[in-house]
């Protein structure tokens, strides 16, 4: 595979002279006492270890929990959630005194195994790339899942890079609710000037900000050693999210190996598009795990017999559709996420817009799908006008949005006008600001013709179904546009 230009190796964390043993410094932060019997075996696995270990409780109250653990009380500021912000100044203090750094959360659990594994690795890693883990869980059952991969979070199939006998990449979500650090790692975060700050939130909330700012402020690179991963996968002890949030073990695995095998070729492909913003948390995204959205099923024609998806995630749409008889072809985001959409019956088109385009020419399709992410694409009349190729006469376009001209999302941008920063610059926040006009511009300037609009309506605003459609479309958070080339405005929705 190709890798990028070996640069200095970090100097390995050395042996304490006096003892002969690796010395370690443990921040957990932990608030209140409800995760306190996870805290207490955390405490026993560190002190189980074959290092010279020191452990700091930063909590709000007072914890006695055995000779030898210090325990820090105070928050960083009013807000409870910026307890974790208060292992930065600890760090920066003893930042002489440790060979490896170690935060985490109060039910996160990192065996010595763990640690050696991160030391071994580290060996072979750039100044600036810090091996890191990743959470898993277990419920009632056993079964476990990954609550870190969900809605725009993804692999990094651009990062991918081999380093010794190791291959790695970057995941999009940094959080793991714990970091590990050598000495010389730390002292590069704090000379970047972006470690010791007050508490604040941007990207992810302020526990997770916590937790995320060597990568995202300070110069270093998260990367997961993929070919090693259950080395670097961590247990969230209060499985708090099993079963209801992430992927399962086979899906993670299943993409672990999409990976390796786009490792060991020549150029890993390019994502589809940034489907990221800028914005505070990462606000009107396009999600990788999309949910079935029966607004979309209905709005699919009922004669319709082809479907073309772009940019499709896991596929949950897809699958459906192909599982109602339809022949569905997707252009993925990436051939990482959508390996389970091809297992059950999905065609792939992989590429870019322009290369999925070409491969496409000679085909046109009864619906064409672009689901939740034509506003954060650079050129969208573009786009629009690369797949009116694959539409007939008699084709419609199905293009959902977010809604930023609603009413509930006017009185946010009023309150909290801080969170918006940015937008109405596409450079600035990754991001064009999507309306129902907007759109019908979008469709004008590339050849359609938009010919209904409908509000897809918050759950909790559903008694509003069958109103006006003005009004349904003013309290939506997202509307769909259904855009034809010109001859087939009145073409039945399915349901109608």
């Amino acid at each position: 595979m190709h890798a990028p230009c070996q640069l200095s190796a970090p100097t390995a964390p050395q042996q304490n002279a006096k003892s002969g043993r690796l010395s370690i410094l443990v921040a957990l932060a932990s608030y209140g006492t409800s995760n306190n019997p996870h805290l207490e075996r955390l405490i026993r696995e560190y002190q189980s270890m074959a290092f010279d270990v020191d452990i700091v409780i930063l909590s709000n109250i007072v914890k006695e929990l055995g000779p030898g653990i210090e325990c820090r009380v105070g928050l960083p500021s009013k807000d409870p959630w910026s307890l974790p912000f208060a292992h930065k100044s600890l760090f920066a203090e003893r930042a002489e005194q440790y060979d490896l750094f170690i935060y985490s959360e109060d039910d996160i659990l990192i065996t010595e195994a763990q640690l050696r594994a991160f030391l071994d690795v580290t060996k072979a890693l750039q100044d600036d790339e810090v091996a890191g883990f990743v959470r898993m869980e277990k419920d009632a059952e056993g079964a476990v899942s990954y609550p870190d991969m969900h809605d725009e979070f993804h692999w990094d199939a651009k990062s991918l890079r081999s380093r010794s006998k190791y291959v790695l990449a970057s995941f999009t979500n940094e959080h793991a609710a714990c970091y590990v650090l050598t000495q010389l790692q730390l002292r590069k975060a704090l000379d970047s000037g972006g470690f010791l700050v007050e508490p604040y939130q941007w990207k992810h909330d302020l526990l997770c900000t916590a937790a995320t700012d060597p990568y995202i402020r300070c110069g270093l690179t998260k990367l997961i050693p993929i070919s090693h991963f259950d080395e670097f996968t961590v247990h969230h002890l209060s499985n708090k999210y099993a079963g209801k949030f992430g992927v399962d073990e086979a899906e993670m695995r299943s993409q672990v190996a999409t990976m390796l095998n786009l490792a060991a070729g020549i150029c890993p492909p390019t994502p589809l598009l940034d489907s990221e913003t800028k914005l505070w948390r990462r606000m009107f995204s396009k999600e990788y795990y999309e949910r079935v959205s029966p607004d979309v099923l209905a709005a699919i024609p009922p004669g319709a017999r082809t479907v073309l998806s772009i940019g499709c995630g896991s596929g949950a749409t897809e699958c459906a559709l192909v599982e109602s008889g339809l022949r569905v072809v997707a252009v993925p985001l990436d051939p990482v996420v959508s390996g389970r959409a091809a297992s059950r019956g999905v065609e792939m088109v992989v590429g870019d817009l322009r290369a999925a385009a070409s491969k496409l020419r000679n085909q046109t399709f009864d619906c064409v799908l672009l689901l939740n992410m034509l506003h954060v694409l650079p050129d969208p009349v573009g786009v629009l006008s690369l797949f009116r190729s694959t539409m007939t006469d008699k084709s419609v376009m199905i293009i959902q949005s977010p809604n930023m001209r609603s009413i509930p999302e006017i009185w946010r941008r009023l309150r909290y006008s801080d969170r918006y920063r940015g937008l109405g610059s596409f450079s600035e926040s990754g991001v064009h600001v999507s309306s129902v006009g907007k759109v019908r511009d979008w469709c004008r300037r590339s050849g359609l013709t938009v010919a209904r609009n409908i509000g897809v309506l918050h759950r909790r605003a559903r008694f509003m179904r069958g109103r006006a459609s003005f009004a349904e479309l003013a309290m939506s958070p997202s509307f769909i546009s259904v855009a034809t080339t010109g001859a087939s405005a009145n073409a039945p929705l399915r349901g109608s």
